[in-house]
């Protein structure tokens, strides 16, 4: 049997998700939104918004009125309740500048791609599938690039021809033998790119259908020919079942488990509220908390341990069990706490106000953002 027909054989079977280890991304599935299930998003200044965990939505440029909503919704091709990711515009973009731009994107760890070898004789090709869903047709594009050493770049197209219907879309990237690889390390490695909109400053560069060095703005969403994503008020565009591969074919969606799944996101964002309760809300469920002893010259203090090691000491925002940002409790009051040592296992805490009183408690709810 020719390996084709045995990836056509899974594709139809319950196994069908049993091929593991191949999907290079996080989250495809679009299963864990450990922050919310529904964020706003603006020109305003609001550059880059998280719904589904590890999946970014980002503009670019100086957009003057695009806002919209960046949702995990019930909503899938194959599965009653599968979850997908939904951005709906809510005020449009009057007119599209040329140096505007405006994507959804997963940024790989560059340790976790070492086995592509770009950079040398021996790179592999990829596969990216996905299926997606618009009220807006026409021509998108979607691009690879790679940050380290010299800066590489390659976008290819898909069409989607049918309003508000799940097309399944497959794209293969070939080899990049330029540029000096990726590095081995914990930082950006590869983007995985979708489009939604891009002024006339972004496309044109060169970089649809082949590898090139990155040029700038005028490479990065090159055979982008549909702006009204973001032009349209309502429209709205929807993904899911995101894969990224080695080799030139599209195999079964490898469907992890949920507990898999998130582990694999608390690498880069975690937080500690109970999974469904977001950030800031008011509540002690899941605070960490300590009992010290308190001195004049050993205020009150605690320790938090991560529940996995994250990529990189991460940026950490308190909250007290009201929900206040900025702050902690302890003796029973709310402080302003010092974050001590953030680092990839966990981080210290301590009020420097001794008058909280001996044999205090000390909690703290957290977010700890190691994202890329």
């Amino acid at each position: 049997m020719s390996r084709a027909r045995d990836f056509a054989d899974l594709a139809g079977s319950a196994d069908a998700g049993g091929l593991t280890g191949k999907n290079i991304l996080i989250n495809g599935g679009m299963t864990v939104a450990q922050r919310s299930t529904s964020t706003s998003m603006a020109h305003d200044g609001t550059t880059d918004a998280f719904g589904v965990d590890r999946f970014r939505i980002s503009m670019g440029g100086t957009h003057e009125q695009l806002d919209g909503t960046f949702a995990q919704v019930t909503d899938h091709p194959l599965s009653v309740n599968g979850k997908s990711s939904k951005w709906t515009t809510g005020t449009a973009e009057s007119s599209y500048d040329s140096d505007e731009y405006f994507y959804f994107a997963q940024l790989i760890e560059a340790q976790n791609v070492q086995h592509l070898q770009y950079g040398g004789s021996n790179a592999q090709s990829v596969t990216l599938s996905f299926y997606v869903k618009s009220s807006v047709t026409g021509t998108f594009a979607c691009n690879l690039y790679k940050p380290d050493n010299t800066l590489r770049i390659i976008n290819k197209t898909y069409v989607i021809s049918s309003a508000n219907t799940w097309e399944k879309k497959t794209i293969t990237f070939p080899a990049d033998t330029g540029g000096g690889g990726i590095n081995n390390d914990n930082g950006q490695g590869l983007y995985a790119v979708w489009h939604l909109a891009a002024g006339s400053g972004s496309v044109g560069g060169g970089s649809n259908g082949a590898w090139k060095t990155y040029g700038g703005l005028t490479d990065w969403a090159d055979g982008q020919a549909t702006n009204a994503v973001a032009t349209t008020a309502g429209a709205t565009w929807q993904v899911t079942d995101c894969q990224l591969e080695i080799g030139e074919q599209a195999t079964p969606f490898e469907h992890r488990s949920f507990a898999d799944e998130l582990a694999r996101c608390q690498r880069y964002y975690q937080k500690s509220y109970n999974y469904s309760v977001a950030p800031g809300t008011n509540t002690q469920d899941g605070a960490t908390y300590t009992v010290t002893q308190a001195t004049a010259s050993y205020p009150s203090a605690g320790h938090t341990h991560f529940k996995v090691e994250m990529r990189a000491a991460p940026t950490i925002t308190s909250y007290d069990y009201g929900g206040t940002s900025g702050k902690m409790n302890a003796g029973g009051s709310a402080v302003t706490p010092v974050i001590q040592d953030p680092a990839q296992r966990g981080f210290g805490n301590y009020v420097s106000n001794t008058s909280v009183g001996v044999n205090s408690s000390v909690s703290i709810h957290y977010e700890a953002n190691a994202e890329l």
